[in-house]
């Protein structure tokens, strides 16, 4: 296999490496669905986890952002990134493989903290090939093709995703209904094909071709990280993505126990909520991915983002007090949502510290130094919600409206907040400050939420109207409405004519 990095690409060459790259996102997020999210939270919850072991395990992609600095010292040193990335993948995705053993070796108690340990591995190692891996990308990417690429790679993986999630979480609920004492294997299947999955995504990697870093200006590291915080605009970035991701990372990871445990739903109801928001999301990116090459990136954040928060704020009101007949409408309502905007949050996100950071080899310096201080902020969320989870489970702040009537009296419950619900709050107040940060941030292209909110109602009008079914949707509601119009206007002129006739006679 060939690991050296050339000089110049060709147009055939950078196509063949895109294509690869969508590939090994594929094969990524197979992985990562199969051995994360509520599945993940599900498995550590069998094995007898705490809230604050939720919450560790939800951190622990982001606390071992440290590798990032290792990451950076070896392509300074060696200057060929696809060795690094390959070799860290290797080491990141083998633990996936010894995971689905443990149910077999290990009581759960002890299974849990090899769950913890061998997730420690996967995601340093993880964090460690992401570092060379996203400059490999920067320099392999067309930047006037970023958008573009990335939100039709985006949606292809969600597609991926939404499929296999569900199919996974039926699976899994059939097995805990019909034969549950073979549950914990499942989850073990799960890991081992998740890992198989890894491990073909990095043979994807070791076949992408890989242009020459330019040379890094500075060698010595601290000087390196110094240069991002002396960039002004750069400084400001990091500080709106630092709160952003600490506001959502307060609640986020929570909300698979809150429907496991608070509103006592079944796993595939859980998975079927993520799915939701998937299939908003697939159905949204190639918006945004368009708009974002046309206009900015900050400027889809602005809209996107107050939208995400307000569905965090929407969890307080699915138990007012407790689970109601509104519970399940709103949490379609809050999962659809939720998906339109973090489509458009995490494509802006990740293309505005690409299109930021400097052409130059110094890139990899500035958007390390971000990923490891937002990586910080969002690794530390999640521990401080299930450290204080026991201490606000005994805590409520209610604020009711009650009046005395002939029927008795009648209580209207406008706030009542209880354990996770204050995370919510005051992770939808973080999210309003970070707003304010992202003023700061400056972009070329970017122009009012309102200019491009016009643009996109105006093309889907377009699309309605050209579109054949909707056509036939039109004429199937409008000529009866037409007709019926018709026959009205007749009728009205007839009676006129009738009135004016019997008045004339009188």
């Amino acid at each position: 296999m060939k690991f050296e990095p050339s000089e110049n690409l060709s147009n055939e060459q950078v196509d063949s490496g895109l294509k690869l790259v969508v590939k090994d996102g594929l094969a990524a997020e197979a992985m990562a669905t199969l051995t994360g999210g509520a599945f993940l939270v599900s498995l550590a919850l069998h094995f007898g986890a705490s809230n604050f072991q939720i919450g560790l395990l939800a951190a622990l992609p982001t606390l071992v952002s440290i590798a990032q600095f290792l990451g950076i010292y070896l392509v300074q040193k060696h200057e060929n990134r696809k060795p690094i990335t390959v070799y860290a993948s290797i080491i990141a995705r083998l633990p996936l493989l010894l995971i689905s053993a443990l149910p077999f070796l290990f009581p759960p108690n002890i299974s849990l903290y090899f769950l913890i340990g061998f997730l420690f591995i996967h995601y340093f190692f993880g964090s460690l090939s992401g570092c060379s891996w996203t400059s490999w990308l920067k320099d392999l990417v067309p930047e006037e093709r970023l958008g573009t690429y990335f939100s039709n790679r985006s949606r292809l993986i969600t597609i991926l995703g939404v499929s296999l999630s569900f199919i996974t979480a039926t699976t899994i609920d059939y097995v805990k209904s019909n034969y549950p004492q073979y549950e914990i294997n499942a989850y073990s299947i799960m890991f081992l094909i998740g890992g198989i999955c890894g491990i073909l995504g990095i043979i994807f990697i070791a076949k992408t071709p890989e242009p020459k870093i330019k040379t890094i200006k500075n060698k010595n590291l601290f000087h390196l990280f110094k240069n991002p915080l002396k960039n002004v605009n750069f400084r400001n970035l990091i500080i709106f993505n630092s709160f952003w991701a600490f506001a959502i990372n307060l609640a986020a990871p929570f909300y698979s126990v809150y429907l496991l445990k608070m509103l006592n739903l079944p796993l595939s109801y859980v998975v079927g909520f993520n799915i939701l928001s998937q299939v908003a999301n697939i159905f949204s990116i190639r918006i945004w991915g368009r708009y974002s090459d046309k206009y900015s990136n900050k400027s889809i954040l602005k809209i996107c983002a107050p939208i995400y928060l307000f569905c965090i704020l929407g969890w307080t009101f699915t138990t007012l007090p407790g689970p109601h007949v509104m519970t399940i409408p709103l949490l379609v309502i809050i999962f659809i949502f939720n998906g339109i905007a973090l489509s458009g949050i995490n494509l802006s996100i990740s293309n505005i510290g690409i299109k930021l950071a400097p052409k130059e080899g110094d890139a990899i310096v500035y958007l390390t130094t971000r990923g490891i201080i937002t990586s910080c902020a969002a690794g530390i969320a999640p521990i401080i919600g299930g450290f204080f989870a026991d201490f606000f489970a005994t805590q409520h702040l209610s604020w009711n409206f009650e009046w005395s009537g002939p029927n008795g009296t009648t209580v209207l419950h406008f706030l009542d907040l209880h354990q996770w619900d204050f995370f919510f709050v005051v992770a939808f107040l973080l999210g309003l400050f970070s707003l304010y940060r992202l003023t700061f941030v400056e972009e070329k292209g970017e122009v009012r939420k309102r200019v491009i909110m016009k643009d996109i109602a105006a093309e889907l009008t377009t699309q309605l109207r050209n579109n054949t079914a909707m056509s036939g949707i039109r004429s199937f509601i409008f000529v009866p409405l037409s007709f019926y119009t018709l026959i009205k206007r007749k009728t009205r002129i007839a009676r006129y004519k009738k009135m004016k006739l019997k008045m004339a006679k009188q």
